[in-house]
């Protein structure tokens, strides 16, 4: 069996640069093990694999247009949201599959997402915010940050804001240190040059750090409002490839909008 193969970079102002996802077409689903088996060997934040066959539960797309059942898998874990795999995902199906459309839907574990692709090719990705609670921050994840904070926050993941965008960039995280978290830990403060900066660790699911996290910014938009009084922002994710986003708070949505650059393409033979 042949499966194809797509390496695209999400969020990218260039080439290498941005967060690079395989996108993984698929005529039906394979075994979740096999699922597993080709992220880890992928290597990547994240696989993106998709069919045309939508469960039952999906129902309708909202958005319209064309529809896509969506799953995603670190190469440790399946996991409920990724951003960057979505407009990477969304990247090839407008180019390769539906050429002529400017909008596609996905059926995820997060419900319907969709993806719009403007006339200079930017894409825009619409997710659920999520709003951050603020918490006391946890210790031995500070010991292990290596970093004092001044807010704390726990969404899907632990938000910890800083200082300045100096502690976030010069960040060292003692990543085997590190207790466990809902799903990983955002590091975030003011930016010198954009709105707000970040980084993202999540090493109980296989990413010791993501170069950049559109799905993190579905909780740093609310949190950054609500610092700023702001909808409409530019963010920074300050990892070593590092990305910029275009991000839109609006009412309980979140719009993330970036470029992609498409780095390779390939064929997978499988034999289980």
């Amino acid at each position: 069996m042949e499966v194809l193969l797509h390496q695209i970079d999400a969020f990218a102002d260039a080439p290498f640069s941005g967060n690079p996802a395989a996108v993984m077409p698929l005529p039906t689903w394979l075994p979740d093990r096999v699922l597993q088996q080709l992220a880890e060997e992928n290597n990547l934040a994240e696989t993106a694999f998709y069919t045309v066959r939508l469960p039952p539960e999906a129902g309708a797309p909202p958005a319209g247009g064309p529809a896509y059942h969506l799953r995603w898998f670190t190469p440790a874990a399946e996991v409920a949201m990724c951003g960057h795999a979505t407009l990477a995902g969304a990247a090839q199906i407008l180019t390769d599959i539906e050429p002529g459309e400017d909008r596609v839907s996905f059926f995820t574990h997060s419900g319907w997402l969709q993806v719009d692709r403007t006339d200079d090719d930017v894409y825009i990705l619409d997710l659920p915010a999520v709003a951050p609670s603020p918490v006391d921050p946890d210790p031995a994840l500070v010991a292990a940050l290596g970093v004092e904070p001044v807010r704390a926050f726990a969404g899907a993941d632990i938000v910890i804001v800083v200082d300045s965008e100096r502690q976030v960039r010069e960040l060292a995280p003692a990543l085997g240190s590190f207790p466990p978290v809902p799903r990983g830990v955002v590091v975030t403060a003011r930016g010198d040059e954009v709105d707000f900066v970040s980084r993202f660790f999540a090493p109980g699911i296989g990413v010791p750090e993501d170069p950049v996290t559109g799905s993190a910014h579905a909780q740093l938009a609310p949190l950054w409002s609500a610092e700023s009084g702001k909808r409409i922002f530019v963010a920074r994710q300050l990892s070593r490839r590092g990305g910029t986003l275009g991000v839109e708070l609006a009412g309980d949505r979140v719009l993330l909008s970036g470029r992609c650059h498409r780095y390779l393409d390939g064929v997978v033979t499988l034999d289980y």
